[in-house]
């Protein structure tokens, strides 16, 4: 997301919440969730915002941003694997902080985009690079021989022997193999053979703001997807159509129903997982979670639905299945248990209430030394939450039958609306007995533009509505 608004000096320099980590080898998961932490082979959250997805062979490499609670330097660009687009393993930082420049220290680098030169079989990296106060952006590029890394960083992209200085990009390779670059607004470039430098300037920007471009193609139409202009808060995505990359484009509408906000997210690419039987399209967002960007951002992975000129995610799936090898969905149904807020195995320290006044439901508090415990046995647990606009950031902690801990996170409650969606869930675990808790950490998501003002929660509270838990 382009920060044009962002007053750098709001920034608090605090030290950030424990990394989760596993007392235990961690699991793995069996559907695509979104809207929680997810963990690699190691135990440690997935970091990869502003990403975007190259398939080598049958394996699909993320690339995305790293990052660091309280501040938003650069801090790395990430590469993960995956064969079923479910369970991630850390690979390596592909492209770290350099020793000095325009990714060096305190600076920013966002939105990494890998493709693959067909002329040169060369993996190029695109990225949109920044000074800190994001008044020094371009599109810059770095090079690798294998896809993992490590990638080499050669500075600006080029046109005419000058840099192309917009901030938010995104990347398209078209059937033919031709490379393209995307801008805010929806400027698109065509890329040299090489991938190094930048051929055609193909469609001028046709809207105001249009940040964190994506686009795809059916068949003969391309669909150009952004959000608006603002800031780390999410709004309602919108996109284009065409039958050419030079337009005419056409305004459509809205990519999910209207005031979800994108099921608060923001697109950042879109996959197509092409199959034996199907292509999905999927949607991939990132819900921002600033200054916890590290500890509480995560991701809104959905099917979209492709039609004509329609595309829609017309309903919110916390979990679901894809087949790699058939390019279909499915639901994740399990036989779960529901524990409620009045199941006696909750236990709440602390001052809590009703989340709807005089209706029974969700429990919440904003007593910032209060928690809830909650003992479950079984595989797998997820938590669900109402998040508000009034929503903070919770502690959670799951220990075992002997007390210890094996997994630890800090998620988001925060929402422009109210929704209860699932806000943590673990991986696959072994059948045994367990104890979640959850608390108050006291803080919560915000952003601050050049004027100062403040915007985003207006409190720090956390809630608790039910857990599922999977025998």
């Amino acid at each position: 997301m382009a920060l044009t608004y962002w007053h750098t000096s709001a920034l608090l320099m605090l030290s950030c919440l424990a990394l989760p980590a596993y007392a235990q080898a961690p699991g793995r998961y069996d559907a695509v969730h979104s809207g929680t932490p997810w963990f690699d082979q190691r135990g440690v959250p997935v970091s990869a915002h502003g990403a975007g997805i190259i398939k080598d062979g049958d394996i699909y490499y993320l690339f995305g941003e790293a990052h660091e609670d309280m501040t938003n330097a650069f801090a790395a660009f990430n590469c993960y694997s995956s064969r079923d687009l479910i369970n991630w393993r850390f690979e390596k930082i592909a492209l770290p902080v350099q020793q000095s420049g325009p990714l060096g220290p305190n600076t920013v680098g966002e939105r990494p985009k890998v493709m693959r030169s067909p002329s040169t079989g060369e993996y190029v990296m695109f990225m949109h690079a920044d000074a800190i106060d994001y008044r020094g952006q371009f599109v810059g590029y770095a090079t690798a021989t294998n896809v993992t890394g490590p990638y080499t960083f050669h500075g600006p992209l080029l046109i005419d022997g000058k840099p192309i200085r917009k901030w938010d990009m995104g990347t398209f390779q078209d059937e033919d193999g031709a490379g393209y670059i995307l801008l805010h607004g929806g400027d698109i470039y065509r890329l040299a053979d090489d991938y190094r430098s930048v051929r055609e300037h193909v469609n001028e920007a046709m809207a105001h703001g249009f940040e964190s471009p994506a686009m795809f193609r059916k068949d003969d139409i391309y669909y150009f997807l952004g959000s608006h202009l603002t800031g780390w808060e999410r709004n309602d995505n919108y996109y284009y159509t065409a039958k050419s990359l030079r337009g005419p484009w056409t305004r459509q509408g809205m990519i999910a129903p209207e005031g979800t906000l994108t099921w608060n997210s923001q697109v950042t690419f879109v996959l197509p997982v092409e199959g034996s039987r199907d292509t999905t399209f999927m949607f991939m967002g990132d819900r921002w979670s600033y200054p916890r960007q590290a500890s509480a951002a995560t991701y809104v992975w959905q099917p979209l639905e492709v039609d004509g000129d329609s595309v829609v995610m017309p309903a919110y799936h916390d979990a679901w299945r894809i087949d790699t090898a058939t390019g279909t969905v499915r639901p994740a149904s399990a036989e779960s248990e529901t524990i409620t807020a009045f199941d006696p195995r909750v236990h709440f320290v602390g001052v809590w209430q009703q989340a709807v006044a005089d209706q029974p439901g969700p429990r919440m508090t904003i007593d910032k030394s209060a928690s809830l415990s909650v003992a479950f046995t079984g595989t797998q647990a997820s938590l669900h939450s109402l998040a508000r606009p009034d929503g903070g950031y919770a502690r959670i902690i799951v220990r075992n039958s002997q007390g210890d801990e094996v997994l630890s996170s800090t998620v988001d409650m925060y929402s422009k609306y109210p929704v209860s969606s699932v806000k943590f869930v673990t991986p696959l675990l072994p059948r045994g007995a367990y104890t979640m808790q959850v608390s108050v950490v006291g803080d919560s998501w915000y952003w601050v533009n050049k004027a100062g003002q403040r915007s985003g929660s207006n409190g720090h509270a956390i809630s608790f509505d039910r857990l599922q838990v999977r025998q």
